[in-house]
């Protein structure tokens, strides 16, 4: 499989993860994103007329939504990464990959109008990033109540990769994780998986500060 891929991308991350726990090969064609905008390039453009990051390209299939590589990555390589066990956990599955556009559109916006200068609405941005958080906090809560540390069931899936990214980055356009405990209990527990790789801003467990409290969390979940 070959990744069109953008080192600080953090969509491009989410399949490098994805790939990288299944065990999955990939060649990387680096693309120069900022400053050179090399994916608004007429060759580019063929590719992906939305002129958009990443592009997955095997044999004769190109993709370029996220949430689709995500599903034909397990798919073809890991399907127990799939909440198809469970009807109740594939629609939850299902909505927090819808979700995780969500993430993009606010965390992600932040990020690019912050830390790469692009135009747009920071403080508008922000808020809605807020809001998402929040949300996500008050699921993960629910979760870790049923004995289970992930966001559609008991064990890692792709939603949890979908979303994963933007999240942990949300420091990048000026959003603070401090009073999120859940949610950074959870992303300890999908940096801990097999498999797990780092990209610029997102590390290993063993480079994390002390765990969360969870009697925190527990009274974050019923302040938000």
């Amino acid at each position: 499989m070959k990744l069109y891929d953008y080192i600080l991308s953090p969509s491009c991350y989410k399949i490098r993860l994805m790939a990288s726990l299944l065990g999955v090969p990939l060649t990387l064609r680096p693309v120069d994103f900022h400053p050179g905008e090399e994916h608004l390039t007429p060759e580019f453009l063929a590719l992906n007329p939305a002129g958009t990051l990443p592009i997955l390209a095997d044999g004769g299939l190109l993709l370029t939504e996220t949430s689709a590589m995500l599903v034909h990555l397990a798919t073809s390589a890991g399907p127990d990464w799939l909440a198809r066990h469970d009807p109740q956990a594939a629609a939850s599955e299902q909505q927090w990959l819808s979700f995780a556009h969500r993430l993009t559109a606010s965390l992600g916006g932040a990020r690019l109008c912050d830390m790469f200068q692009r135009p747009g609405d920071l403080a508008s941005l922000q808020r809605q990033g807020i809001m998402a958080l929040r949300e996500l906090e008050v699921r993960l809560f629910e979760q870790r109540l049923r004995q289970q540390a992930f966001l559609a069931s008991d064990r890692p899936t792709i939603a949890d990769i979908a979303c994963f990214p933007h999240v942990v980055l949300a420091p990048d356009g000026g959003i603070s994780l401090d009073p999120y405990p859940s949610i950074r209990l959870w992303q300890r527990s999908i940096r801990g998986l097999p498999g797990f790789i780092e990209m610029p801003g997102i590390y290993r467990r063993h480079e994390l500060s002390e765990e969360p409290d969870p009697d925190a969390a527990n009274e974050t979940a019923e302040q938000v």
